[in-house]
């Protein structure tokens, strides 16, 4: 008697094209952040999921639309975790470190993350302009700011009238820099920006210098 295989339940083939495509997109991270976008190959991508090119652009119909995926999973992990991000409780001096304290927490633990977006920069933002998903993803960190500094400025803490989005420039940027420029800063400097030893001290620098600068007293142009 002939033994024939049970087919696959749909519950299960969604699952297994979940997993698959998860896959591919770990491996493609990896590859456009070692290789670039130029770089990158998709048949290298394949061979290392043990799946076909053609597997590869049915999921996301080619290179470029593999990238913009790449890109659209690497920003949601960072807003997903700005979203969870609970500072209601704090005074508005903790809140505005925690935060500041979440980002460098974020870009440290993914230096894949800072090489992709440089690689995006380096091709002026194209793929990111052109994804409807990124074009709202937004940045619930904004909205977080927005509320810390209503809330600073009402109880007085916070004598500096700031936009929401050059704070979050301020913040992203020490982060950003300091993983993105660890190896030049150490080769011109002889210092180790990610030095396990000085982590403590460039985090709470990072919040004293937020700090500094919302309660600094300004002088009338």
């Amino acid at each position: 008697m002939t033994s024939v295989e049970e087919p696959a339940r749909p519950g299960e083939r969604i699952r297994d094209a979940a997993r698959t495509r998860a896959e591919i997109l770990d491996v493609a991270t990896q590859e456009f952040a070692r290789a670039g976008y130029d770089g990158a190959r998709v048949d290298e991508i394949a061979a290392r999921t043990r799946t076909t090119k053609r597997m590869i652009y049915y999921y996301f119909g080619g290179k470029e639309q593999l990238f913009t995926a790449v890109l659209e999973r690497a920003y949601g992990v960072i807003r997903e975790a700005e979203q969870q991000l609970d500072v209601d409780h704090l005074d508005p001096v903790a809140a505005i470190r925690r935060l500041a304290e979440l980002t460098f927490d974020h870009h440290e633990q993914h230096p894949d993350f800072i090489r992709l977006v440089s690689i995006e920069n380096i091709h002026e933002a194209h793929h990111i302009a052109a994804s409807e998903k990124l074009g709202k993803i937004g940045s619930p960190a904004l909205d977080v700011i927005r509320r810390i500094l209503a809330s600073g400025r009402e109880s007085g803490l916070f004598t500096a009238d700031v936009d929401a989005v050059d704070l979050h420039a301020m913040i992203s940027s020490f982060c950003f820099f300091r993983v993105s420029n660890r190896h030049t800063f150490g080769a011109l400097f002889g210092r180790d920006l990610l030095d396990r030893a000085q982590r403590a001290h460039y985090r709470a620098m990072l919040g004293d210098m937020v700090i500094a600068y919302l309660t600094a007293e300004r002088t009338a142009d």
